[in-house]
């Protein structure tokens, strides 16, 4: 893999806006590819936090032998603010805050407001509408969805999403962008889940409802999706990972825009009331 960002086909200036997991693990991807990141923040103490969730990210990686730079080169590229104008040079924004659309929405605007005219702006979402998100910005042509999994550092998958105004030359310089991270891209067209949600959210809300019903333990069922399917964790324990709270959103969208095949179980409606809402929590579907 290149250090050099332009070598790689990197953006040699990356912007994320939100730096917790999921952006904290996109602004680690983007660093030890090259790219020099500025990750923004709600607040100083929350800045803070997103700097040394990256700087563990990086410490791992060097002991894995991953990357060839010193902590020290690495960090030097790296900042973390509170201030939207510190993304004015970059060529390339990700958006990585919680899915709740007002919020995205508003912070999508802040940042295309500071952004030069030529600057990509891409949202982080899993399930909303890329092209209803672009019909909010002045330059829906220079925006996209790039969706990362969690974990960022060990997923080799992004989602790259294509709105109704996307310029069609987003399409491969995204998927150059991909390359350059050490990941796979599978490029579809905005619909609601995109593929990879719309697919999963089947499986685990399916598998909520086996719970639910008695027909088999959480551990059994998924056991059978690991042995049988080769699937990595099974879609329970993958939902404790992702959050029992964000599955419920994301079901909770698709079944308002694609019927009732995709309404929430109760359970999963009882186990985010009960603040039970998987690996973050201590509880959800497992004890962890």
């Amino acid at each position: 893999m290149s250090n050099d960002p332009v070598a790689s086909n990197l953006p040699a200036i990356v912007g994320v806006l939100g730096g917790g997991r999921m952006g904290a693990g996109i602004a680690h991807a983007f660093l030890t590819s090259g790219a020099t990141v500025t990750v923004v923040e709600r607040d100083r103490e929350s800045a803070d936090a997103a700097y040394a969730r990256v700087a563990d990210s990086v410490d791992k990686s060097l002991a894995r032998g991953a990357v060839a730079e010193s902590r020290d080169e690495l960090l030097a590229r790296f900042s973390t603010s509170t201030d939207y104008a510190d993304f004015a040079a970059a060529g390339l924004v990700i958006e990585a805050v919680p899915e709740i659309w007002e919020l995205k929405i508003s912070s999508l605007q802040a940042v295309e407001a500071v952004l030069a005219p030529e600057a990509i702006l891409a949202s982080n979402t899993s399930s909303l509408s890329v092209t209803g998100m672009a019909e909010k910005l002045q330059r829906p042509a220079n925006f996209l969805g790039l969706h990362f999994f969690n974990p960022v550092p060990a997923s080799t998958l992004i989602e790259v999403v294509i709105g109704k105004q996307t310029a069609q030359e987003l399409v491969p310089a995204s998927r150059g962008w991909v390359a350059a991270l050490g990941k796979t891209a599978v490029v579809v067209n905005d619909a609601p889940g995109f593929a990879s949600s719309r697919l999963g959210v089947a499986i685990a809300l399916e598998a909520m409802r086996m719970v639910e019903e008695g027909v088999a333990s959480a551990e059994d069922i998924d056991n059978a999706m690991v042995l049988g399917y080769k699937h990595p964790t099974g879609p329970l324990k993958t939902t404790d990972i992702v959050g029992l709270d964000v599955r419920l959103g994301i079901a909770e969208y698709l079944h308002e825009t694609l019927g009732d095949r995709f309404a929430p179980p109760q359970i999963l409606k009882d186990l985010v009331a009960e603040g039970k809402l998987g690996r973050k929590a201590g509880q959800g579907f497992y004890s962890w």
